[in-house]
């Protein structure tokens, strides 16, 4: 087994690998936060009705009153949110994995962060070593 420091790193394979690593993760945070998003646009659509029922006023009047048609469509089209902020989010975050990778693979390729390596042979055979049953009794025998 031969062990030595890698000397050259893809920077195409490690910008690809970090693109499809961030993609998949923001894909993940992205359709948390999509839920979320939805989630309290509904919740703040019940509060102002129900301000507005107990105040007695118009719902333009209370905060967050001229944006209620747009919460609500958010609040109705959850199916159609959570995916679309899933693959935003996912992009932004291939975009990041991308620039990541490019940095990590240029800093090996620099020498600044070194990557040990173990590599065998095809040429040397592994040496098998036999292990021999023991030849006296077992205990109590």
């Amino acid at each position: 087994m031969v062990s030595d420091y890698l000397v050259r790193l893809s920077i195409r394979s490690a910008m690809f690998a970090g693109a499809i690593t961030g993609f998949v993760f923001g894909l993940f945070v992205g359709g948390l936060l999509g839920a979320l998003l939805s989630w309290f646009a509904g919740a703040i659509v019940d509060w102002q009705a129900q301000l507005g029922y107990s105040l007695g006023v118009t719902q333009q009047l209370l905060p967050l009153g001229d944006q209620i048609n747009s919460l609500e469509s958010l609040s109705d089209r959850w199916f159609l949110v959570i995916p679309a902020v899933g693959v935003l989010v996912g992009l932004l975050g291939a975009l990041i994995g991308l620039l990541a990778g490019g940095l990590w693979a240029g800093l090996v390729n620099m020498g600044v962060l070194p990557i040990q390596v173990s590599v065998i042979r095809r040429d040397e055979r592994r040496v098998r070593r036999r292990v021999r049953a023991p030849g006296g009794k077992a205990v109590g025998e």
